[in-house]
């Protein structure tokens, strides 16, 4: 399979696609007002423990408080080599530093549990030093994580966590053991690593080289953590353009084509220092048409961000994502028509088993994801589709769980939040259906201001009424409920005038009700 980065940074934005044969398979983007803080690491500032919870808030500067559970708070009394307590969160850890810490890229030490109540552990007002396990997501605050990862270009230091681990991604077992072994022998004592799989054939100096990088960088932090104020940031991941040439060029890409001169520089810069041997695979694009275009990526961009998705065989599927839960619809379209139904609906869910583990990963859509496949008797169609989703997602960097087809066609899906899904930077809320997709009709609106119209005439005093409306509800009103207004003025003695305001949305009105002169000297007088 050949892969391309391809680099967008000349505009408002900077776009990062991963091409797979052409086709794009995954998308970071970072804005000038939006910056993944991933992999950041911060002196905090414990805010407020919440022993209910088993929880803490941590302040580290931003607008919002980040936060911890129980399982997580690392007692530096028990630590030995630590002089402070850490905040940790093993569960959101990311492969690449795109998001950013690069663990899942090789095996991982088992996450902690801790035994001891988050209010013995922390105190309000203690300092502690933080990583940003992830990133914040609409209202929720940024996770913190107190087993630091320091990725380089082989290795990933945990200096919190003494656990040697090798890429899954590195397969020859002889291999494995040579590397694993120089780890050991070289390492400094209760410090952990995890070799990376641009590390697979790396020399005994390369390694000893970078150890001693990420070591001295480590101990940089901790004498900052000791003089600085808190909240500081103390050590900024890379940008988004260096994380995804240093994570996935090599294996995960073969070449690397960027628009900006700039930005081909510090990359050229960066690959020189860091990557000699992958130098001339970073190539400068100088094309008037924009890279994007090139390449046909606006159109795949745009798809992504569309509710349903067609596929080869005719059918397609519908991504809905809830607070809850992703929802996947698999339909046949027009699969099924004049085949053999069995085998076509066959086909259109291993098309949907392949597409939905592309679209996920392109999307980055994480938590529980619950897919229906269209209904299968054949027991080997229904293992076949099954198979299908796991193959088709084994190049997720995202951790993964799967469940079996039940009876009902559900599958679900569990895939680890590397950060917030695509949409979330392209798309708001609907201030008018608030999410629900739907809004009141005309006619149900309309008799929703009559009744409130009718409200106000009830009330003692008032004379005239003043209504605006959009177009559609004010032709509705007086085409056809004229009868039930004339009624209204008779009934309680008021004037009701309606006036149609064209530039009105659906759901805006105004409502006027004035009261007689008589009753409001009556008023003062009292």
């Amino acid at each position: 399979m050949y892969k391309e980065l391809v680099i967008n940074a000349v505009g408002p934005e900077i776009r990062v696609a991963l091409l797979e044969d052409g086709t794009i398979a995954e998308l970071y983007v970072e804005r000038s007002d939006q910056f993944n803080i991933s992999g950041n690491i911060y002196k905090g500032r414990v805010q407020r423990v919440l022993p209910g919870m088993q929880a803490a808030f941590v302040n580290i500067g931003l607008n919002q408080a980040a936060f911890i559970y129980v399982d997580d708070v690392l007692d530096g009394k028990n630590a030995g080599y630590l002089e402070h307590v850490y905040l940790s969160n093993k569960e959101e850890e990311a492969d690449d530093s795109l998001q950013p810490d690069a663990k899942t890229d090789g095996d991982e030490p088992p996450s902690p549990k801790s035994k001891a109540s988050i209010e013995t552990i922390l105190t309000e007002g203690q300092d502690v030093l933080v990583q940003i396990a992830r990133s914040p997501i609409g209202s929720k605050g940024a996770r913190l994580t107190s087993y630091i990862s320091i990725p380089g270009r082989f290795l990933v230091l945990m200096p919190t966590v003494d656990h040697i681990g090798i890429s899954r991604r590195i397969t020859d077992e002889a291999e494995r053991l040579r590397l694993k072994e120089l780890i050991l022998a070289l390492r400094p004592q209760n410090f952990g690593f995890i070799m990376r799989t641009a590390g697979e054939g790396m020399t005994e100096d390369k390694i000893i080289k970078e150890m001693e990088f990420l070591v001295n960088l480590w101990g940089d932090i901790q004498k900052n953590f000791k003089t600085a104020a808190a909240p500081s940031l103390l050590h900024e991941e890379l940008t988004v353009t260096l994380r995804c040439v240093r994570d996935l060029l090599a294996h995960d890409a073969d070449k690397v084509i960027i628009d900006s001169p700039s930005v081909h520089k510090s990359v050229l810069a960066f690959t020189e220092k860091f990557m000699p041997r992958l130098h001339g695979s970073v190539i400068q694009y100088d094309g008037a048409e924009p890279i994007f275009d090139v390449y046909n990526l606006e159109g795949d961009i745009a798809r992504a961000l569309k509710k349903k998705v067609w596929l080869k065989c005719g059918g397609y599927i519908i991504i809905e994502n809830t607070e809850a839960l992703v929802a996947i619809d698999v339909n046949s379209g027009s699969t099924s028509k004049g085949k053999n139904f069995e085998a076509s609906i066959f086909q259109a869910n291993m098309e949907a088993a392949a597409e939905l583990a592309r679209q996920l990963r392109l999307r980055d859509l994480g938590g529980l994801i619950v897919v229906d496949f269209i209904d299968m008797r054949n027991r080997k169609h229904i293992m076949a589709v099954e198979k299908k989703v796991k193959e088709s997602m084994r190049r997720d960097k995202a951790k993964v769980d799967f469940s079996r087809i039940s009876k009902f066609g559900l599958m679900q899906i569990s895939r680890q939040k590397l950060g917030a899904p695509i949409e979330a930077g392209n798309y708001r809320r609907c201030e008018h259906c608030k999410g629900r997709g739907t809004v009141k009709s005309v006619e149900m609106l309309s008799l929703y201001y009559l009744r409130r119209i009718q409200t106000g005439a009830s009330r003692k005093g008032v004379e005239r009424i003043e209504a605006h409306f959009p177009l559609e509800v004010a032709s509705y009103l007086l085409n056809n409920k004229r009868s039930e207004l004339h009624e209204m003025e008779k009934r309680y003695e008021v004037e009701v005038t309606i006036q149609t305001r064209p530039e009105m949305k659906a759901m805006d009105h105004e409502l006027a009700f004035h009261k007689g002169e008589k009753e409001s000297k009556e008023k003062k007088q009292a």
